[in-house]
Order: C-alpha cells, then sequence, then structure tokens
C-alpha cells in the first residue's frame, strides 16, 4: 500500500480538510484548516487546486501540523509541499524550501522543525491523502471526536500509515517568495470586524474603548478560539437566549475579555457577540503566538465581500505564475544511495 509513514507527529499534528459545513444542525463544528490560506497554498503546489481536480474529486486531505516537529517516511513515490509557519524543512536531513513541491522516493524521510514564526504548517501531497470522511469531511475535530484517520478525532501518532493515492510525479511549483505571506506579527495585527446585531448591546463607551485600545493574545489560545487580555469591555445585557456561533465570532464574556472563535469553536453559545472578524484575519490570528498585540477595525459588509473578492482574484493570478521546472529527485541515507 502507498503510504506515508508517520515517525514522530511532533506537538499536534492533524488530519484537515476544507472542513465540515452544513451539520451545525447536528451539533458538528466546521473544522478545518485554522489557516485555510497556507492550506490552499499547499494544495495548489502539488496540483490539487480545485482547476486541477475532476469535478467530483472528494476535498483533498493533508494535516496540520502545529508548532513542528513532524517526521515522516514515504513508502511510495510522491510529490509534496510545506507551507505556513516558518520552519526548518528537511529531506533526509537535507534542507528543502517551503513553499515548494517536492517529490520523494519509498524510504526517503521527510523532517519538519520548530516553528519560529507562525504557528502552524501545512504538508500535502498530491491526490491528497485517502482519508475516509464522517458528514462529508475528513476534518478532525479532537473535541467532538470526530475526522481523522480512524475517524475518532484522534491525533496523528507514531506509527500511523496515512494512504496515498498512487500518481504520476509532477514538476516542482514554486510559489515567488513575494507572494509567500508573511507572519511576522512585531508591529502588531489587525483584525477588521463586521458587527452584528447584539452590537447595540454594547454602550458608545464600551464600543470606543473596544476600537481605540489594542489587545494581546493569550496563552488561551487552541483550535476552539483565541482569549484576548486587555481594557474590559462590558455588556449592558448579562442574559441572553444561546443562539448559533458564526466563525470568528467575537464574544464578550463577563470578564470583558474578548474572544475570537475559530474554527472548532461550539456551535451555540450565550455571551454577547460584538461582531465577527473577516475570515482573512481570522487566518492571521491563527498564527500568531501568544504577547501578540492585536487591534480591531470596523468594516462594513460590503467592504469586507470587497476583500474577499479581491483575495480570490490574487490567489488566481499568483496560481497562473507558479513555475513548473523538472522536479530533482530527493534521494539519501534513507535509500542507501
Amino acid at each position: 500500500m502507498s503510504h506515508f509513514e508517520v515517525l514522530n507527529p511532533g506537538v499536534l499534528s492533524l488530519i484537515q480538510d476544507r472542513g465540515r459545513f452544513g451539520q451545525s444542525a447536528l451539533g458538528l463544528t466546521n473544522g478545518g484548516p485554522l489557516d485555510a490560506g497556507s492550506a490552499q497554498w499547499a494544495n495548489a503546489l502539488v496540483g490539487n487546486n480545485a482547476e486541477a481536480l475532476p469535478a467530483d474529486s472528494p476535498d483533498p486531505s493533508l494535516i496540520e501540523c502545529t508548532i513542528g516537529g513532524l517526521q515522516l517516511r514515504a513508502h511510495c513515490t510522491a510529490t509534496f509541499a510545506v507551507t505556513g509557519a516558518s520552519l526548518s524543512l528537511t529531506i533526509n536531513g537535507k534542507a528543502s524550501a517551503l513553499w515548494q513541491s517536492h517529490t520523494v522516493q519509498s524510504g526517503d524521510i521527510i523532517e519538519l522543525g520548530m516553528a519560529n514564526q507562525g504557528l502552524r504548517a501545512y504538508l500535502a501531497v498530491a491526490g491528497g491523502f485517502s482519508i475516509p470522511h464522517q458528514f462529508g469531511s475528513s476534518a478532525t475535530v479532537m473535541r467532538e471526536g470526530i475526522g481523522g484517520l480512524y475517524q475518532n478525532g484522534a491525533k496523528l501518532q507514531t506509527g500511523d500509515k496515512l494512504p496515498v493515492t498512487p500518481g504520476a510525479v509532477l514538476p516542482a511549483r514554486q510559489l515567488a517568495a513575494s507572494f509567500q505571506p508573511g507572519f511576522d506579527f512585531s508591529r502588531g495585527l489587525t483584525l477588521r470586524l463586521v458587527e452584528g446585531y447584539q452590537q447595540q448591546l454594547f454602550s458608545r463607551t464600551a464600543c470606543q474603548r473596544f476600537y481605540l485600545n489594542s489587545f494581546t493574545v493569550t496563552p488561551k489560545a487552541d483550535r476552539m478560539g483565541v482569549k484576548l487580555s486587555g481594557p474590559a469591555i462590558s455588556c449592558n445585557t448579562a442574559n441572553l437566549l444561546s443562539e448559533g456561533i458564526c466563525y470568528g465570532a467575537v464574544q464578550i464574556p463577563p470578564d470583558g475579555q474578548p474572544i475570537v472563535l475559530l474554527n472548532d469553536r461550539q456551535t451555540l453559545g450565550g455571551y454577547p457577540k460584538i461582531g465577527s472578524v473577516l475570515s482573512l484575519d481570522c487566518w492571521q490570528l491563527a498564527q500568531a503566538a501568544p504577547g501578540t498585540v492585536v487591534q480591531f477595525v470596523k468594516i462594513d459588509p460590503q467592504q469586507a465581500h470587497n476583500a474577499l473578492l479581491l483575495a480570490q482574484a490574487r490567489f488566481q493570478r499568483q496560481l497562473a505564475t507558479l513555475s513548473g521546472t523538472p522536479c530533482p529527485r530527493q534521494s539519501g541515507a534513507a535509500n542507501g544511495q
């Protein structure tokens, strides 16, 4: 069987695809890659982008590696790419480039170092990992015990074998450095926010405090959401009925410290929500380490719509610029060569 063997899962490595949608009535959240932009590029570099796949193809599964440390052994010939957080990538101990596709042979060892900028890296293989779907997705949600290699929500473990669909070796593709997103947040991070109807529950003073002050990412951050620390934001209403929660929603709990909810958020909640962060900025927030300073900026729905359309158009332009050169065989001690 063609597969990749997990030699070391690193700090936290999960099988993900674009996510599980339309199942919130069952209490199932979306899951999917926290930095969907980097995951999209990992797939594009190995030919898994929607334009290159048949219309009826399943959503390609990849690996989200948080912090780093993932080590795999190939048991087939395959083309792969790593994007996202800045970390070292080696093939048989030889340094290799991120944001570029590489071809490995059976026995080759792929290793990711520890992240030094950003938190999450994405490893995709041509054709995707062949992972069964649950409720339309292979996305791992540990809290719900769903998705992943064994459909039980488990993170990857040493010895796991990730099936790969055999395919032709692809030419090398590389995203130009000028197009690669950066995760240096030393100057802070701006989060664009579309206000919701519950914004009316906050006084004008509370809203001004929310927008005029900065907040800090705390260590209380995971795939469910990111807790921020800063000036307490008060709400005029304490008792609300629980309702559905969208991606990027900014909840204000009783302590007044905002929580930005992400992919593995609960499907219902009763804390007041001042608005929702634009998805493009949620991807950035998911790469921000504790201590990162963030500030909220209000935008209207039309501005959000325009930003999404511009990002989509930019991706298509950049996709057209990918260089294609013969992909050299990566070999070494693992092959006895």
